[in-house]
C-alpha cells in the first residue's frame, strides 16, 4: 500500500470549500487547454454544495468543453430532493458552469441494473478517464456507494475490472443504503488524473485514518489508496 497521503487542515468551511473548488478547477482547466475536453465527476450529500458554489464561480472556463456526472446516485429521479444530480445541477450547474455537459447515472423507467448499464455505456462514450473527482466519505467509511457488507462491496472493490457502474442493492444492512443506488467503481477512481477526498468534523477525521490502514479487499479507502490512485485529502474541524 502506498503511504497514506497527507491530511491538508484548513481554518473554517469557507477556506476548505476554496481550496477544493481552486483545485478540482485547476485540473480541468488544464485538460481543456491540453485536451479541448475535461471530464469530472462529483459527490451528493450536502457537504460538497458550498464546493460546487465555488466551482462556478470561476471566471475564464470553457465549460462547454467539459462533462460533469456523479460518484454515485440514489435510484430516484431529479425531482427527489434525494437526488445527486438535483444537488449538482442546483449548485454547480449555474450560469456559464450550466453550458457543460451532464451524464446522469439514473435512468427512469427501467431497473436499476439495466440503468447500471446505460451510465457505463455513456461514460465510457467520454472516451477519456476522469480528470477530477470529488469525493466524500460517510462516517461508516463509505465512499460512492461503496457501503460495508454490502453484496456489491466486492465488485466494487475489485481492482482488475474495467471501469464501470455498478448498481448497489438496498439492504437491511446497517451500513447500508435504504433504497437502490449506482455507483463508480474503484478502477473509475483510479484512472483519474486528480483525487480530492473532501471531509469536515473531528469524527470523519478519525474514520479516515481508521479505514486508510484497512483490509483494502473490504474497506473502501484502503482499496483505492492500494489501487494507486492520486488522493489528495482536505479537511476542516468544522463539521
Amino acid at each position: 500500500m502506498r503511504d497514506m497521503p497527507v491530511i491538508e487542515t484548513f481554518a473554517d468551511r469557507d477556506a476548505w470549500a476554496a481550496a477544493c473548488a481552486a483545485r478540482i478547477m485547476e485540473t480541468l482547466v488544464q485538460a481543456v487547454e491540453a485536451d479541448g475536453a475535461a471530464f469530472f465527476a462529483g459527490s451528493g450529500g450536502s457537504t460538497p454544495a458550498p464546493v460546487y458554489r465555488r466551482m462556478a464561480e470561476v471566471g475564464d472556463v470553457d465549460w462547454s468543453r467539459i462533462t460533469t456526472t456523479l460518484i454515485d446516485e440514489r435510484y430516484v429521479p431529479e425531482t427527489s430532493p434525494d437526488s445527486n444530480a438535483r444537488l449538482l445541477k442546483e449548485t454547480l450547474s449555474t450560469g456559464e458552469a450550466a453550458r457543460a455537459a451532464f451524464i446522469p447515472l439514473f435512468s427512469p423507467q427501467v431497473t436499476v441494473d439495466r440503468a447500471a448499464l446505460i451510465a457505463s455505456r455513456a461514460l465510457d462514450a467520454v472516451g477519456r478517464p476522469l480528470d477530477a473527482v470529488l469525493l466524500g466519505m460517510g462516517e461508516d467509511g463509505h465512499i460512492c456507494s461503496m457501503f460495508p457488507e454490502n453484496p456489491a462491496l466486492k465488485q466494487l472493490l475489485a481492482p482488475d475490472n474495467p471501469p464501470r457502474v455498478l448498481a448497489v442493492g438496498k439492504s437491511r444492512s446497517t451500513s447500508a443504503p435504504p433504497q437502490d443506488r449506482l455507483s463508480l467503481n474503484i478502477p473509475w477512481l483510479r484512472g483519474a488524473r486528480r483525487n480530492i477526498l473532501a471531509i469536515t468534523g473531528e469524527a470523519k477525521r478519525r474514520v479516515f485514518e481508521e479505514k486508510a490502514a484497512g483490509d483494502p479487499t473490504d474497506t473502501p479507502i484502503a482499496a483505492l489508496l492500494q489501487s494507486g490512485a492520486e488522493l489528495e485529502v482536505l479537511w476542516t474541524e468544522a463539521a
